[in-house]
């Protein structure tokens, strides 16, 4: 058994053509620049392509398999030097059990399984050459068209206000739209943590995961999970996921939930921390609140304590947060490093000081140890780093 680093949730922005995949993205974003960012700087060993079902980017895949550039794997996914290529397709499911918006992850264990999802897909998407499109289908009949695939189907970013299972004061449990037997596991979003997550009962058959949700090449990696497993490959992931001898998710790597854009509960207009008892914000007087993650996870609550023991979620911010850490700075320590996985996880203080000196190494440092102090983030804006 072996640990790697993994993010499987990360947008395309442009097929190789030019043609717009995420509208949201960066159009930096392709392929090619997802896999060297992932390889190269960020060090991860495996990584989640979500945009996969897009026809032009299943045509790119199959062409460089034939080229020998990338190498299906025995066991699923797509290899290219030392980084393993999960292929995915993150949709938009609303029918009238979600009452709703909800965006799910599909996984797809080869280029050929994800063209069926995609075909399958174009009979109920109006626009199938697009990322994150609402599919018009029952959400159960989706789940069950990924299990016929042999694929893995995951509910994305579960509490985040907008688009998700939680989101929605409507929903309270999965079953009131899934089958329950059909999901492998729970992603929590940017502004949860698995001390939140365990607070309903439901999650606790499920893996965690931590994903980026990248809409750009430098958001790659900002949270990510360590798994353990024999070989970065699509059949060892889903065992990981079920925790089969001794495979699973060794830790979690993540923003702190207060550094999320929707931790707290914020005034729509003018981001105003919501104050109980109050019924229009005391700022602008404005009347509509965009509810936190911690206070949408506290009326859901229904569990005291952990159920099973859960991997170590480890509060580490991103490089770019970190007061100090510019696109200069952060070229220095990769030039001394390699990898933000190197910077992160191996330089010493010491060694980090000769490189940024002593203000910016212990920034850095705190960081990895849950010691700096955050000013909240909600409403759609990320929260901040204080460097006093």
């Amino acid at each position: 058994m072996q640990d790697y680093f993994v993010d499987l949730h990360i947008h395309l922005g442009r097929t190789v053509s030019g043609k717009p995949v995420k509208i949201t993205a960066s159009n930096k974003l392709t392929l090619e620049a997802v896999l060297e960012e992932a390889r190269f700087r960020k060090g991860l060993d495996m990584v989640g392509v979500i945009d996969c079902h897009v026809p032009e980017v299943l045509i790119g895949l199959r062409n460089r398999i034939a080229t020998g550039e990338l190498k299906e794997l025995v066991d699923g996914g797509v290899r290219m030097g030392d980084i393993s290529l999960i292929l995915g397709a993150e949709i938009e499911i609303y029918d009238e059990n979600c009452r709703g918006l909800i965006h799910v992850l599909c996984y797809m264990k080869t280029v050929e399984k994800m063209v069926e999802f995609s075909n399958w897909l174009s009979m109920r998407m109006k626009n199938v050459t697009l990322s994150t499109q609402r599919v018009y289908e029952n959400a159960v009949e989706v789940q069950r068209e990924v299990k016929r695939l042999d694929g893995l189907f995951i509910p994305a970013h579960v509490f985040t206000p907008f688009k998700s299972m939680y989101g929605k004061g409507v929903r309270k449990s999965l079953s009131e739209v899934f089958d329950r037997d059909l999901i492998d596991a729970i992603e929590l979003g940017l502004s949860a943590d698995t001390s939140m997550a365990e607070k309903l009962g439901e999650l606790g058959k499920y893996a965690f995961l931590s994903n980026s949700d990248a809409h750009s090449v430098g958001k790659i990696a900002r949270e990510y999970q360590k798994i353990r497993m024999k070989e970065p490959s699509f059949e060892e992931l889903r065992l990981a996921l079920k925790e089969v001898d001794g495979r699973g998710v060794v830790s979690n790597y993540g923003l702190s939930p207060q550094l999320g854009k929707y931790y707290t509960t914020v005034c729509e207009k003018c981001y105003s921390p919501f104050i109980q008892g109050e019924v229009d914000c005391t700022n602008c007087q404005h009347s509509k609140f965009v509810k936190g993650v911690f206070d949408r996870i506290e009326e859901l609550a229904d569990n005291e304590g952990p159920l099973r023991q859960r991997p170590p979620y480890i509060h580490q911010v991103p490089l770019d947060f970190i007061p100090g850490v510019g696109p200069k700075t952060l070229m220095k320590l990769r030039g001394v490093f390699g990898t933000e996985m190197g910077i992160l996880h191996e330089a010493s203080h010491e060694e980090l000081v000769e490189v940024v000196g002593e203000k910016v190494a212990s920034l850095i440092v705190a960081a990895r140890s849950g010691r700096l102090a955050f000013k909240a983030g909600g409403g759609g804006r990320f929260g901040k780093v204080s460097d006093e």
